[in-house]
């Protein structure tokens, strides 16, 4: 007798079809508009897929701000590591701007680059100065107080004649510290430049009498500087170092802070990639704000739409005298404020 055997399976039917039933087996098929639904479907999840894989690191970086306590509770935290690698090379989260009665033995390899920079052979007992240094003035670790409950502002206002007819002053003065240096002028220049100084950056060289509210902040490029500022506020009997300084100074004694040597290396080789011999008073100081404030808004670096660098309360006596000393490399220092700015650490107001 023979045996017959159903037809093959034919699977371009238009609906469920059982076609084969052998020893408690069942084959199906697909109508023709299943499988387009699911070639869809297929295609769809491989579009999130690629996606997802796409976007990966900017998913991880909100998930990261969302369930991470955040170094300040301003909407952008200058401090805040992870956006841009080229900042995350050079910033050092640890480093103390401020030289304080805690930290004022200075590494060895700092402290030599720092005796090299005013080529000084035999230093005086660095310990003894600053036990005198810390007995006059506080030495306290002020503004490292960096934490999710604090936004502070700061506008580093530098001495550029770009700022002339800027209208920069409530912009200005209406930031929690506002940073000056060297012989920066308000009287006259409110309208452009403000009123509020918190803190005054200098040198002997550069030195000025502040307001009683105002913080002087001493850059000390060389030993001597240190001993300056001890005999401005007591004995007065320094009045030279390569140039004639002022004999006493009208400042608060408590307000005094000394900029840490070891920054000043840090700033030299970390953001100047040691172009220069060392960097330049306003490159210091956008560094140190880079430390201590959660936002921060630079004013009158660079030339002005002429091209010429010099100071907002005087002629220009000879265009780029600043980018020919040979001490600083403004065109490096300028490159480095503006990556800063493209990367969002600080908001760089060209003034006029």
């Amino acid at each position: 007798m023979t045996r017959s055997f159903p037809p093959p399976p034919v699977f371009l039917l238009p609906k469920w079809e059982e076609y084969y039933h052998q020893e408690g087996f069942a084959m199906f098929v697909y109508k023709p508009q299943k499988l387009h639904w699911f070639l869809y479907l297929l295609f769809f999840a491989l579009v999130l897929l690629s996606a997802f894989f796409t976007y990966t690191s900017k998913f991880n970086l909100t998930l990261h701000k969302l369930f991470t306590v955040r170094n300040c509770k301003c909407s952008h935290c200058t401090s805040e590591l992870g956006e841009s690698e080229w900042f995350d090379k050079r910033y050092v989260p640890t480093m103390s701007p401020i030289l304080t009665k805690s930290n004022y033995t200075i590494p060895e390899k700092s402290y030599k680059w720092w005796l090299s920079l005013q080529h000084e052979q035999n230093p005086s007992n660095m310990t003894k100065l600053m036990e005198e240094l810390f007995n006059l003035f506080p030495g306290d670790n002020v503004l490292m107080d960096q934490g999710p409950n604090r936004c502070r502002t700061c506008a580093v206002v530098g001495n550029s004649g770009n700022l002339k007819g800027s209208k920069s002053g409530p912009s200005i003065d209406a930031s929690n510290l506002v940073m000056r240096m060297n012989r920066a002028q308000t009287t006259g220049y409110e309208a452009d430049v403000g009123t509020k100084t918190t803190h005054h950056f200098m040198y002997p060289e550069s030195a000025k009498n502040l307001a009683s509210n105002v913080s002087l902040v001493l850059i000390p490029f060389k030993v001597l500087d240190i001993k300056w500022l001890i005999s401005a506020f007591t004995t007065g009997q320094i009045t030279r170092t390569y140039v004639p300084v002022l004999r006493k100074i009208n400042a608060t004694k408590d307000k005094v802070l000394v900029y840490n040597p070891h920054f000043l290396k840090y700033v030299h080789e970390n953001w100047n990639e040691r172009h220069g011999r060392y960097c330049s008073t306003g490159m210091l100081v956008v560094a140190f704000a880079l430390h201590v404030c959660d936002e921060v808004n630079v004013y009158g670096f660079g030339a002005d739409s002429f091209g010429n660098w010099h100071h907002y309360w005087e002629k220009n006596a000879g265009a780029g005298a600043f980018r020919r000393t040979g001490v600083h490399n403004a065109d490096f220092e300028a490159n480095v404020t503006k990556s800063l700015a493209n990367i969002g650490k600080i908001k760089f107001f060209k003034g006029i």
